[in-house]
């Protein structure tokens, strides 16, 4: 656990280590800052963990910028809301909370928006710009129709010989886009698919939003944005779901009042 000022400063010293030249006497960190850090993981804040504590914002996302925006009439604005620990029953995953509004019926903003007094040092997000770009997705292989599957077998075989020249996969390339992303499907690669059903009315659930670990992979990073430097990290969120999974967040397609619901994949 830790604070989001004390993880803000942690990321600056790593930053500012990582960008300038090895020092005279090889170290990574100067004596001022390894005794910065040790401070913070000093911190000792198991009490504020009991207390109520703010949400984390983690996602902004207006009707106009998403083509594909859901949400009940009279709403043009998604809001997509986190506590920022670990909960054993989210399988030690942030909880999520989706709020819908109408943007031209918010008030005054606070100057300081409140912040949770203690966090998961993964789950405090560098706050960025949204640019988003519409692709089309195809649904998890396993879940495709058996006819359509195996069309797929015969046009994708898994084998080390396919594996290892650089035609697109159909899991990693063309299906499923990586990173975070309004929509589209889950990825089901860790545990195989299981039902997502409204814990209210038992309907199957949509998905809503994802939070990733990486915004881009895929055997040949074919999911990277053109603009980016290839050796650019598919991390600038910093934000990381276990052990570099996604969360997904899902919708109950019957009514908007009903609680959402989360995987980790």
């Amino acid at each position: 656990m830790t604070t989001p000022a004390a993880e803000r400063r942690r990321r600056e010293i790593l930053a500012t280590a990582n960008a300038r030249a090895p020092l005279p006497d090889g170290e990574f960190l100067t004596a001022e800052e390894r005794a910065e850090l040790d401070a913070v993981d000093a911190l000792d804040l198991d009490e504020l963990i009991e207390n109520p504590i703010p949400l984390a914002p983690i996602a902004q996302l207006y009707r106009h910028d998403i083509p594909d925006y859901a949400g009940p009439d009279g709403t043009d604005l998604l809001q997509v809301l986190w506590c920022p620990v670990d909960h054993s029953d989210r399988h030690y995953s942030p909880r999520v909370f989706l709020y819908w509004r109408e943007s031209s019926a918010i008030g005054p903003l606070l100057a300081m928006p409140p912040e949770p007094p203690v966090i998961s040092d993964i789950y405090l997000p560098v706050p960025c710009v949204v640019h988003p770009e519409q692709v089309r997705e195809y649904q998890y292989a396993d879940l495709l129709p058996d006819d359509l599957r195996e069309r797929l077998d015969a046009w994708d075989p898994d084998d080390e010989a396919e594996d290892e020249d650089d035609s697109p996969d159909y899991h990693s390339d063309l299906s499923l886009a990586p990173g975070w992303k309004v929509g589209g499907y889950a990825n089901w690669s860790l545990t195989d698919p299981h039902p997502m059903n409204c814990a209210v009315c038992g309907s199957g659930m949509i998905l809503t939003s994802t939070a990733a670990s990486a915004d881009w992979n895929g055997m040949n990073c074919s999911w990277r944005p053109q603009e980016e430097d290839s050796s650019a990290s598919p991390d600038t969120v910093g934000v990381q779901i276990g052990r570099g999974y996604s969360l997904y967040t899902f919708r109950c397609p019957e009514s908007f009042d009903h609680p959402p619901a989360t995987a980790m994949q």
